[in-house]
């Protein structure tokens, strides 16, 4: 059964793929690089939830009727920076969307900030598109402090930056098994996936 992912991006495809797999789902994660490429999305809707659904509209409307579409929009929201990244967490330096710089740029501006003050969350917000043009949407959420120098090669974004409550390591030190468990995404994916076995849909 195929799903679509509204997204080009390697590392959410396999991770999205690790989380089916783990809830055992029937499901092959098709990225939309896959089927012709991701089409340009101006997200502005302000909203985690407006921007995902934008997205998987958006390759719905490419791939054609009857296609299943899964979009997330994820941001880090800082206590310190008044919720900032949040839903702009991918264009945090600039248009361009470098990861790297996204990172780097974090860590300058959260210099100064005392280490009881440096909070912050994960969201994820899921929104899936039935071939019938139907939304369904699902969240999660994961709070934790931000270090002052990234620590771990695994995951990606913000991981490295990112210590989850409980836990003394990072997103980018755990393994991913771990991390999905404790993830927004892992969190979010955990409400479609109860939702996906109540429901049993039938998938094109």
């Amino acid at each position: 059964m195929r799903l679509h992912l509204a997204s080009g991006n390697a590392h959410k495809a396999a991770e999205f793929a690790a989380l089916a797999a783990e809830a055992r789902l029937p499901l092959e994660i098709i990225s939309a690089r896959d089927v012709g490429g991701m089409p340009a999305v101006n997200e502005d809707t302000g909203s985690f939830a407006g921007n995902a659904a934008k997205k998987a509209r958006a390759l719905q409307a490419q791939l054609g009727p009857g296609k299943w579409v899964l979009a997330d929009d994820s941001g880090l929201c800082v206590a310190a920076l008044g919720g900032e990244p949040g839903v702009e967490s991918a264009y945090f330096a600039g248009p361009e969307g470098d990861s790297a710089a996204n990172l780097r740029k974090l860590v300058k501006v959260m210099e100064g900030v005392p280490d009881a003050q440096r909070g912050a969350f994960f969201n994820c917000t899921l929104v899936l598109l039935d071939g019938a043009g139907g939304e369904h949407i699902f969240e999660g959420r994961s709070e934790g402090r931000l270090l002052r120098v990234p620590q771990g090669g695994a995951g990606f974004g913000y991981d490295p930056l990112f210590v989850p409550a409980g836990y003394a390591q990072t997103f980018a030190e755990l393994s991913e098994l771990e991390k999905n468990k404790l993830s927004h995404r892992g969190r979010a994916w955990a409400g479609l996936a109860e939702w996906w076995s109540g429901s049993r849909p039938d998938l094109a």
